[in-house]
C-alpha cells in the first residue's frame, strides 16, 4: 500500500514536488526501461546501515547485491565518511596528471603490497569501465614499444561484461549491449565461457581454456594483444573456472607473448575471500583491473595494477602512457579506500568470507527442491541460481518466457518481499546474490526465506 512520501523538495518555480515526481520527470537511470515507471513508483533508497537499505517510506531491504557488487564493507561506515571529510578539508582535489598527493601515493603502495607477484604499478581511474579501457590501451602501447605494433586484437569470453565505453565494449561479449553502438573498435574476439552446466557430458574440463589457444592461432599470434577474463564471470551467472583453467590460460598467453588481464572489478577486495580473485585460483596475471569494493563504493574509484615487466617501457626516457582521467586517484576517493582497507584488516573480512562461504552455498543448495532451480554456482560471497523449465533436461526458458518470468514477476516480487538481488538473462535466466562481506547466518536465513517463497511461486507460474 502506497504511503505519503517523506521527502519533498522545492522546484525552481517555488512549487513543492515529491522525489517520485522529480525522478520521473528528470532522472535518467542507467540500464533502465524508463517507461516502466509510468505505472509504478521509482524505488528510491535514502539510507543504509550494515547489510540493509531503507526506502523513502522507511521500508527495510536486505541488500543482497551489495548495491552492485561493491558495498563490500557494508553501509553506514562512519569512519569512511569521516576520512573523506577530513581529506576534503585538507586537500579536496588535485589531479594526478604530473602531480601527486599523499593519499594516492599511500594507496598505490598499499594496493601493490596486496597484489600478487610483481604487480607493483598502480594507475588510478574513476571506475571499472575506465580501468578496463585503460588496460586495453596499455596492452596495445606495450606491444608497440616492443616493436610489435600489429598486436591489437583482444580475446574475451562470450556473455562476459567488461564495461560500456567503446573500447571496453569491444571486450564485452553480450550481443544486446554491443549492437546499438556498432561498429565497435576493431579487434574484439570471443571464445566460449566456463558454464559447464551447459556442456555435454564427458567434455574435456579444459576445453574452454584450449579454445583460447585455438582462437589465438586462428587470428594469428602476432596480431593478438591480450586476453581479458574475470576470475569468476559475472554475466551468465557467476561462472566459475574449471580446475587448472587459469594455469592453462597463463601457459597459453606466455607461449604466444600475449598479455593476460584479470578483470577483477567485481572479484577483488574480498568478494571471493581474498584481496584478489587471482589469489583464490592461484595464477599471476600481467594486469589486474579493479574498482567497486576498493572503496566499498563510498566514492568512485578504479585502478589498473600492472606488473613491473609491462610497466618498464613506460618508465624509460621520454616514454609515457599517453592516457589519463581528470579524477583518477582523487584524494577523497583515495582516503575512502584507505579507510575501507583499514576495516578489511581490522575485521579480517576476507577470512570471514572464507569461513562463511560454505554456509551461504549450503543455503542456496537447499533450494534445489524447488522445480525451477536448475544450477547453483559461484564462489565466496558471489553466487547465482540458474532457472530452468525442467531440472532433468535442463531446458531453459525462451526469450518471451524469460521476459515474463524475470521482469514480469521475479524482479518485482523479490523487491516487494524485501530482498535486493539481480534477476538477469544476459545468458540463461539467473538470480544473482552478492551480499556485503559482513553478512552472516541471520542474513543468509533472510535471503533463504525470500528466495524460497518467491521461487516457489515462480515455479508454479512457469
Amino acid at each position: 500500500m502506497a504511503t505519503t512520501p517523506q521527502y519533498v523538495t522545492q522546484t525552481e518555480d517555488g512549487e513543492e514536488s515529491s522525489l517520485q515526481e522529480l525522478a520521473k520527470r528528470h532522472l535518467w537511470m542507467h540500464f533502465t526501461r524508463m517507461s516502466a515507471y509510468e505505472r509504478c513508483e521509482v524505488p528510491i533508497l535514502v539510507r543504509g546501515e550494515g547489510c540493509y537499505v531503507y526506502d523513502e517510506n522507511g521500508k527495510r531491504y536486505l541488500d543482497g547485491l551489495s548495491a552492485l557488487f561493491c558495498v563490500n564493507a557494508g553501509h553506514g561506515r562512519a569512519e569512511i565518511a569521516d576520512a573523506m571529510a577530513e581529506q576534503a578539508k585538507q586537500l579536496a582535489f588535485f589531479t594526478n596528471w604530473s602531480y601527486a598527493h599523499p593519499r594516492a601515493i599511500e594507496l598505490a603502495a598499499r594496493v601493490a603490497g596486496l597484489a600478487p607477484g610483481d604487480l607493483n604499478r598502480v594507475f588510478f581511474t574513476s571506475g571499472g569501465g575506465e580501468a578496463v579501457e585503460s588496460a586495453l590501451k596499455l596492452c596495445r602501447t606495450f606491444h608497440k614499444h616492443n616493436g610489435e605494433a600489429g598486436r591489437y586484437k583482444l580475446i574475451a569470453r562470450e556473455i562476459a561484461y567488461h564495461g560500456t565505453t567503446m573500447g571496453a565494449l569491444s571486450a564485452t561479449g553480450i550481443p544486446a549491449l554491443r549492437a546499438p553502438f556498432e561498429p565497435l573498435p576493431a579487434g574484439g574476439h570471443h571464445v566460449p565461457n566456463t558454464n559447464s552446466y551447459r556442456w555435454p557430458e564427458g567434455r574435456d574440463p579444459l576445453w574452454a581454456a584450449e579454445a583460447i589457444e585455438a582462437k589465438i592461432l586462428f587470428e594469428g599470434p602476432e596480431t593478438v594483444s591480450c586476453v581479458i577474463l574475470e576470475p569468476v564471470q559475472n554475466a551468465g551467472g557467476c561462472l566459475t573456472p574449471q580446475e587448472g583453467y587459469w594455469q592453462r590460460v597463463r601457459e597459453i598467453c606466455d607461449k604466444y607473448g600475449v598479455l593476460l588481464i584479470s578483470d577483477e572489478v567485481i572479484c577483488s577486495w574480498g568478494r571471493l575471500g581474498h584481496p584478489f580473485g587471482a589469489q583464490r585460483y592461484g595464477y599471476e596475471p600481467d594486469i589486474i583491473t579493479t574498482a567497486k569494493g576498493l572503496t566499498s563504493a563510498y566514492s568512485p574509484m578504479g585502478a589498473v595494477i600492472v606488473s613491473d615487466r609491462v610497466a618498464e617501457p613506460f618508465m624509460e626516457g621520454a616514454n609515457m602512457f599517453v592516457h589519463g582521467f581528470t579524477f583518477g586517484g582523487h584524494p577523497v576517493s583515495a582516503a575512502a579506500a584507505m579507510a575501507n582497507l583499514d576495516i578489511f584488516d581490522r575485521e579480517d573480512l576476507c577470512r570471514h568470507v572464507r569461513d562463511k562461504e560454505g554456509e551461504l552455498r549450503s543455503m542456496l543448495e537447499g533450494l534445489r527442491d524447488i522445480p525451477i532451480v536448475g544450477d547453483v554456482r559461484g564462489a565466496g560471497f558471489f553466487h547465482a541460481i540458474e532457472l530452468v523449465k525442467d531440472q532433468d533436461t535442463k531446458e531453459s526458458f525462451g526469450d518471451g518466457e524469460s521476459e515474463t518470468l524475470l521482469r514480469g514477476y521475479l524482479s518485482g516480487a523479490l523487491y516487494e518481499n524485501g530482498l535486493i538481488c539481480r534477476a538477469d538473462d544476459r545468458g540463461d535466466p539467473v538470480i544473482q546474490l552478492s551480499p556485503p562481506l559482513i553478512s552472516d547466518t541471520e542474513q543468509f536465513a533472510e535471503i533463504e526465506g525470500v528466495l524460497r517463497k518467491v521461487l516457489t511461486e515462480a515455479s508454479k507460474r512457469s
